[in-house]
């Protein structure tokens, strides 16, 4: 495990048989590896967006699809932080989106035979996650043959994305509970 990664355990009285699924999890994910993180998935996985709550990725099959997208938008995925109580482990990881930084918090319930059955992320700031929308959405329906919903895709996330950046560079300043810019008037 990476030194600088802190690692809480809440004392269980029968752990499972998961941090060795945990740990290749962990590696496979830091170095882009959809095949491997795929394996620690139960087959019938469910994945939960954090982009959406219309609808699920249900399965290794569509779960691995999601993996393999997603490592082609995220850069530099290093975890930090690992929780974990019984089944449950929480795994918060730092990432680029472009330019972006991202904050990614992952929740994953574990099953009885220690594999991952739900997988719940999340992210942080808004710009890195609609950034993430307008670059997996697109690659996602590339990847399944649909380039019309592709190109409809990024055409329909650009907007938002562009306004998360605009926002956070050029709006949220005014709110900075600091002290004012030099020059104004308190």
């Amino acid at each position: 495990m990476n030194s600088l990664v802190e690692e809480v355990t809440v004392p269980q009285e029968n752990p499972l048989p998961a941090q060795d699924v945990i740990s290749r999890w962990r590696a496979a994910v830091e170095s882009g590896d959809a095949d491997t993180a795929a394996a620690c998935l139960a087959p019938d996985v469910v994945l939960i967006s954090p982009l959406t709550d219309r609808f699920r990725f249900t399965g290794r099959d569509q779960a691995h699809a999601v993996l393999t997208a997603a490592f082609t938008v995220l850069d530099d995925i290093r975890f930090h932080t690992q929780v974990r109580d019984g089944a449950t482990v929480a795994l918060v990881a730092r990432a680029h989106v472009g330019p972006q930084a991202l904050e990614e918090a992952q929740l994953l319930r574990l099953g009885q035979d220690g594999l991952v059955e739900e997988l719940t992320v999340f992210g942080r700031p808004l710009p890195a996650v609609t950034g993430l929308m307008a670059a997996l959405g697109p690659v996602l329906a590339r990847n399944g043959g649909r380039r019309g919903l592709a190109s409809l895709l990024a055409a329909a996330t650009a907007p938002l994305h562009g306004m998360a950046r605009f926002g956070e560079r050029r709006i949220v300043p005014l709110a900075d509970p600091g002290p004012p810019p030099r020059g104004t008037a308190p």
